[in-house]
C-alpha cells in the first residue's frame, strides 16, 4: 500500500529542492499541506503532490506558448 502522506523531506526529495523551498512551497499556499500534531511536523498529500506537479507542467506550458522559451 502506498503511503497517502509524506514528509516535506519527501518532497524535497521527490522535487529535487531544498528543505527552505518546499517550506516556502507550504507557506505561499502553492502545496498545500497539513500540519500534524507539534511545531513543524507537515505532511503532504500524494494527490496535492501530484496536483502541483500537474499545476506546474500546465504553467510551463502556457509560459512556453508565450514564447519565453529561457532554461535556467
Amino acid at each position: 500500500m502506498d503511503q497517502r502522506f509524506l514528509s516535506l523531506a519527501d518532497v524535497t526529495e521527490i522535487l529535487q529542492i531544498t528543505m527552505s523551498q518546499a517550506r516556502a512551497l507550504v507557506r505561499s499556499g502553492e502545496l498545500r499541506a497539513i500540519q500534524i500534531g507539534g511545531k513543524g511536523v507537515w505532511r503532504v498529500e500524494n494527490s496535492e503532490l501530484e496536483a502541483y506537479i500537474e499545476r506546474m507542467y500546465a504553467q510551463t506550458a502556457d509560459r512556453l506558448r508565450s514564447g519565453d522559451s529561457s532554461i535556467d
